[in-house]
């Protein structure tokens, strides 16, 4: 059975940094492109950024460019979401995802996913 398991997340002030991971376990994690998504409170699923199989290609939306660096170490089937200068904006369950897609950005074409991990910036 495949798992995502997500961790890093907590409450930081605004301005302040956070790395998330996702550790892979039963799944062939370098022949899958990860991404990762947020849900704020009351509101929908939204993309947060992607990476493909390799590592060597990434892509984000506007609101977390510069800010965010999503990562890979395919040896330790982790995914890493270095998150720098955060914004109150940014509280949000984060989860972790695994497509067989080249970096999508639709939550709709990944297959795996995780439980998420709370984070709240404060201000």
């Amino acid at each position: 059975q495949v798992q995502l398991v997500e961790s890093g997340g907590g409450l930081v002030q605004a301005g302040a940094s956070l790395r998330l991971s996702c550790a892979a376990s039963n799944v062939n994690f370098r022949y899958y492109s990860m991404g990762w998504f947020r849900q704020p409170p009351g509101k929908e699923r939204e993309f947060v950024a992607t990476i493909s199989w390799s590592g060597g290609s990434t892509s984000y939306p506007d609101s977390v460019k510069g800010r965010f660096t999503i990562s890979r170490d395919n040896a330790k089937n982790t995914a890493y979401l270095q998150m720098n200068n955060l914004r109150p904006e940014d509280t949000a369950v984060y989860s972790c995802a695994a497509s067989t897609g080249l970096q999508p950005t639709l939550s709709k074409d990944y297959t795996y996913w995780g439980q998420g991990t709370q984070v709240t910036v404060s201000s």
